[in-house]
This record gives structure tokens, sequence and C-alpha cells, in this order.
């Protein structure tokens, strides 16, 4: 794709950013956490960025929200999760990674996927994506192999999958509810967002029996959004019964920090051979970045330049 379709959304340092909003809550007696995200502008982001059909912007969007999530759940400022879906379906693989400030970015194999809807109007998202394969998550603290868990898909509906993973692959008791609400006649976002409930040690069999009835009761999460309740608001809906204390809210945003500069020194770790074999018929070779569809292109000038300055720095 052309980077000229997307410039009017990058900002200043030529990165793309969004800004949305995430909270995290605890109960007072430690036994409860629930974090909650609005994520319609880093949806509307993906979508804008990747020109996703509908059902494509549905299954990018709810997997960008758990990947901010999830990622605020990480301690290590420098550590980022990635989560891959891949349930076989005409989607093909789906991929969202969030750094520890829940910061993401995302794509899907396949955008422009055809919208099929059930009966009831609502987007048929698990068809598009499959449940014949597994969802990755890879954590990466920056202190050397990072930790890969993988479990196979429940329904793929993303949301249910986040769960089962969890009760699968780490054994904790976990509730996921992803949503995104697209406008069916020209396919743009008009909320999206998402919640993660989680069992923390020390739970017992009451705080079980209340959060199982809280959830029970817990509308859509945009159906929440839409009533204009606050992401503060939905997590004590779904604590109901609980003391609740405000761990952190802070802003989340679609960000891809790709540059120039990390696709020359990316380049630079091929050999000249490599590097010359880059260009085209046209003399150009073109680096296109997933996350954002930006385009960097080099000349064949340009790719000599790398391999002259790599080995001047060799030399030194």
């Amino acid at each position: 794709m052309n980077n000229d379709n997307t410039q009017d959304i990058y900002s200043e340092d030529n990165s793309v950013r969004t800004q949305d909003k995430l909270i995290r809550c605890i109960t007072s007696d430690g036994a409860v956490i629930a974090i909650a995200a609005d994520t319609t502008n880093i949806v509307h982001m993906g979508k804008k960025l990747h020109h996703t059909s509908s059902v494509a912007t549905a299954a990018l969007g709810r997997l960008l929200t758990a990947s901010s999530i999830m990622g605020v759940m990480l301690k290590q400022k420098k550590a980022a999760v990635t989560l891959r879906v891949n349930g076989g379906g005409p989607l093909g693989a789906i991929v969202a990674v969030s750094d520890s400030s829940g910061n993401c970015r995302g794509y899907v194999e396949h955008p422009q996927t055809e919208t099929e809807y059930y009966s009831n109007g609502k987007i048929n998202v698990a068809k598009a994506v499959g449940k014949d394969g597994v969802i990755n998550v890879m954590r990466d603290y920056g202190t050397g192999e990072p930790y890969i868990g993988v479990c196979n898909l429940i329904s793929g509906e993303i949301a249910e999958d986040i769960t089962g993973y969890y009760a699968t692959s780490e054994q904790i008791p976990t509730v996921c509810a992803l949503g995104v609400l697209i406008n069916k006649e020209d396919g743009e976002v008009l909320l999206a967002g998402g919640m993660l409930i989680q069992l923390l040690p020390g739970a017992t069999d009451e705080t079980i029996t209340k959060i199982e009835t809280n959830v029970s009761k817990l509308e859509p999460v945009t159906t929440m959004l839409a009533k204009g309740m606050s992401i503060l608001d939905m997590c004590k809906k779904a604590l109901d019964g609980f003391e609740v204390e405000v761990l952190d809210e802070q802003p989340i945003e679609y960000y891809c920090g790709c540059s120039r500069e990390r696709v020359v020194m990316a380049i630079s770790k091929l050999t000249d051979d490599e590097i010359r074999s880059l260009a085209d018929e046209k003399g150009y070779a073109v680096a296109n970045c997933h996350f954002c569809n930006k385009n960097h292109r080099f000349t064949k000038g340009q790719l000599e330049e790398i391999i002259k300055a790599r080995a001047e720095k060799n030399n030194e």
C-alpha cells in the first residue's frame, strides 16, 4: 500500500499515535484485579492504517485491546507482549504487540476478508478467525529468552480464547471480555474496549461466588460504553460488593515507532550481495512496516551507502 494514503495519521516525530485510556483496579483485600480499557481510537487507527473490512476490524480490534490489557500487567518497563492468533480461518494470522504501558500495534494477514453476519446482525468473527489453530503469547522482558505460551483456540471469538489461555497455560482463573461496535452502513468504528478480571492468590470461595455472580450480570463492553459508563464504572460493576481501590489510570495509544534508522540497521545485518539484491528492476528497494503500512524506499545508491558505512564501521 502506498504510504501517501496514510500521511495524515502520522505525528510530528513521524510515528503513529492515537490516545485512549486504561484503568487497573483491585479489591481492598487483594483478592481480585480488574482492568478495563476504552480502545475506540486505537481500533479506529488500526482500521485506517490497514483498510480492514468490518470483520477484520472487529478481530484485530479485539486482539489489540487484549494486548494492551495484558501489556500493562508486565512489571518491567522495557517488557512487551506479543499475541498471535491463527485459527485457520480466512483472516489468516492476526498479530498484536503491546509494551508495558499498554501502547499497542498490530495487523491482520488478510485485511479485506469478506464480512459475514449472524442472524441477529452481529459480525461472525469466529468464522473469519477459525478455531482450528492456536493462540501464541510471547512475553519479552528484555532480560534474556522470552516466555512463550501456546494454547489451542476455543472458539475464535478471541476473548474466550484469552480466558482459555490463562486457564490452560497459566492456571489463573480469568474472565476476559472484548468488544468492537462497528457501523454496519459504513464500517466505521463506533466503540471498542475490553475488560479482564482475574482472581489473585488468596481468593476465597465466597469471593469466587461473588465474582461469578457479577460476571453473569455484566453487559457487553460496548453496551456499557454506549450507556456512558466510564472504565472505572465498568470495573466497579465487575467488582460489585467489594471495596475497590484504583491502582492507576493511564493513556494508551496505537503506537508504531518504526523509523528509517531501524530499517537501515536491519538491512545492515545482511550480506553485501543480499543488500544489493533488494533493489527491483526499477532500481529501488521498499521496506514496508506490517504495523503501520509505512514504506521506506531506498535507491541502489543508498543501498551502496549502507554497505560502505558498515564496512567503515567494521574497520574502525
